[in-house]
């Protein structure tokens, strides 16, 4: 396997079948890895079977799983105690998955597993694959050794108003959802608003790199 070569993927949000439809088009890369960029669960209708799948995925293709602010909100559902945050920001729908449960810590182990083992970001030679962005300010380097870097990474978006960044290597990132994917130098965003029925929105985004090639898939959750 060429390790510089990558698929990256953009926020699935619980909509299985639009995942499902991508990874059947994706089929011919199955020889790159695949780094999907967080935010997996919340408001689409199947967070459970989503994760169910990319778990089987594993066995299929070599994957990198980040973590997105969701998942984040999930686990301090958890731990910190901030279950109404979550509620707000669609975490109601993902319970529902899970057959109606009313706590995140009802959740199958297996699954709890694998939001506590996503990664924050995942760099390679030529990219930095994270959920949210970076400040556009600051070096990728400068921004990994600061403390705040948990909250930049899960929810940054000033990256996108900047005229430039410090950045040495392309960022590629999702989090914000824009009606065409962003592709800019040393930056490019994936989130299409696969969950939003809004006109522009409802595709699932995915980027073959190097080549920095976009395959979509129109929503059909």
């Amino acid at each position: 396997m060429n390790e510089q070569q990558f698929i990256a993927i953009g926020d699935i949000h619980g909509c299985l079948r639009s995942m499902e439809a991508l990874l059947k088009k994706l089929a011919p890369y199955k020889d790159r890895q695949f780094v999907f960029v967080g935010d997996y669960i919340d408001r689409g209708p199947n967070s459970r079977g989503v994760v169910n799948r990319l778990l089987e995925l594993r066995n299929e293709v070599h994957t990198i799983y980040l973590r997105g602010n969701h998942e984040q909100m999930l686990l301090d559902a958890i731990h910190k105690n901030k279950r109404s945050m979550w509620m707000m920001n669609g975490g109601r729908t993902t319970l529902q998955s899970y057959g109606g449960i009313s706590e995140a810590a009802d959740i199958p182990d297996q699954h709890l597993d694998f939001y506590k083992n996503t990664q924050m970001y995942f760099e390679t030679d030529n990219y930095f694959f994270v959920h949210a962005g970076l400040s556009p300010a600051k070096t990728i380097a400068q921004s990994i050794n600061e403390e705040n870097e948990v909250k930049e990474f899960l929810w940054e978006r000033s990256h996108l108003n900047a005229f430039e960044t410090a950045w040495e290597k392309t960022v590629v990132f999702g989090h914000t959802p824009t009606e065409q994917p962003v592709q800019r130098k040393n930056m490019i965003g994936i989130d299409t608003g696969c969950v939003y029925s809004r006109k522009g929105y409802g595709k699932l985004t995915a980027v073959k790199l190097p080549e920095e090639e976009f395959i979509q898939q129109e929503s059909i959750d």
